[in-house]
C-alpha cells in the first residue's frame, strides 16, 4: 500500500492548499487527500469565481512536486435538512472538481436529523446522494459514505458502525456508491477492526487512519491511542484491500485552539511550523512502520 495524507494537515498554518502540499511533500508523502472543507470554510479554492483556473494551478503544483491526488473529502454540513439546496450544489462542485483533478474517490458524509427513524434517515440520504450521481457518472468518481464517530444523543440516529454503513450502501444501490472506513471512528465501537472490515468487504474504497482513546474523536496519530493496528491490518488483508493507507491524523500536535490559554504569554500556544513539519515526517515514519510490519509498504 502507498501512504497518503490530507491537505488539511496544515490548515492551522496556511490557508493555501498548495502550500500545505509543499509541507506534506517535505515529510515524504507523495499521495494526497484533498480537503474541500478548507475551501468551504473560507469560500475560496473550488468556491472562488475562478475555481477552474485554480484547479489547474493545483494540478500544476502537484506535478511539480511529484504528488498525486487519490481521494478527497467534501465539506461537512446538513445534507438532508430542509432547504439544503445550496449545500447540495456545493457538494456537487466538489465532485466536479474531483473529475478535473483526476480524483477517483470522494468521501461525502451522510446526514442526520433528530427524531428521524432509521428508515426515514436512509430514505432522505438516498435522495441526497442521488443528486450527486449525475456528476459522479460524468467523471467516473466514486461517492463514499463514511462510518461516523459514535456520539450518544437521545433521539438521534446516524451511521457509526460497519453494519449500518453496509446497509446504507446496499440501500442506495449504485455502482459508484461505496464506503470509506475511518479506523478512529471504528475504535469508538465494541466491534474489532477486522470484523468491521469484513462486513464492508469489497465496498472499502478508501481509509481514514487516525487514533483515539476510544471515547472521543481525537484524530491522533496511530500508537498515540488505543487503536489495534494488528486487527486493522488483518482486516485489510482479509478483504484484499488495494487502496491507499490515508491518514486523517491532523491532531498529531493538538491544535492551539484546544489548548488551555495563558493570556500573559502565548509564545508556545501554537507549535511552531518547523515542529509541525517534523511531526508530519514522524507521521510518515509511523505509516511506513505499520505497513512494513505486514510487508505491504510501497511508498
Amino acid at each position: 500500500m502507498y501512504l497518503a495524507t490530507t491537505t488539511g494537515d496544515f490548515s492551522g498554518y496556511t490557508p493555501s492548499q498548495t502550500q500545505s502540499m509543499e509541507y506534506i511533500c517535505q515529510a515524504g508523502f507523495r499521495y494526497l487527500d484533498y480537503n474541500f472543507g478548507s475551501d468551504y470554510s473560507q469560500r475560496s479554492g473550488v468556491y472562488a469565481d475562478n475555481w477552474q483556473e485554480y484547479l489547474q494551478t493545483v494540478l500544476t503544483r502537484a506535478d511539480q512536486l511529484g504528488m498525486k491526488f487519490i481521494q478527497a473529502h467534501s465539506p461537512m454540513g446538513a445534507p438532508i435538512a430542509d432547504g439544503n439546496d445550496a449545500f447540495t450544489e456545493d457538494t456537487i462542485r466538489c465532485v466536479e472538481a474531483c473529475g478535473i483533478l483526476g480524483i477517483p474517490n470522494i468521501v461525502v458524509h451522510s446526514g442526520y436529523i433528530k427524531g428521524l427513524t432509521v428508515a426515514e434517515t436512509f430514505a432522505r440520504n438516498k435522495v441526497f446522494y442521488e443528486k450527486l450521481f449525475p456528476m459522479a457518472e460524468k467523471y467516473g468518481v466514486n461517492i463514499l459514505v463514511e462510518n461516523f464517530n459514535k456520539m450518544c444523543i437521545p433521539g438521534m440516529y446516524w451511521i457509526d458502525n460497519a453494519a449500518d454503513q453496509r446497509a446504507l450502501i446496499d440501500y442506495v444501490n449504485h455502482p459508484l456508491f461505496h464506503g470509506c472506513w475511518d479506523a478512529g471512528h471504528g475504535n469508538m465501537q465494541e466491534m474489532s477492526q477486522d470484523e468491521s472490515l469484513r462486513i464492508l468487504g469489497e465496498h472499502v474504497y478508501a481509509l481514514h487512519i487516525q487514533d483515539n482513546m476510544g471515547n472521543d474523536d481525537q484524530h491522533m496519530a496511530p500508537f498515540f491511542g488505543t487503536l489495534n493496528l494488528d486487527a486493522l491490518m488483518h482486516g485489510l488483508l482479509d478483504i484484499g484491500y488495494k487502496g491507499y493507507f490515508t491518514f486523517e491524523s491532523g491532531n498529531i500536535l493538538l491544535p492551539f485552539g484546544k489548548r488551555r490559554p495563558f493570556d500573559a504569554d502565548k509564545r508556545l500556544l501554537k507549535a511552531p511550523l518547523e515542529l509541525r513539519i517534523e511531526a508530519e515526517k514522524f507521521l510518515y515514519a509511523i505509516g511506513k512502520t505499520v505497513l512494513g510490519a505486514y510487508n505491504c509498504f510501497e511508498g
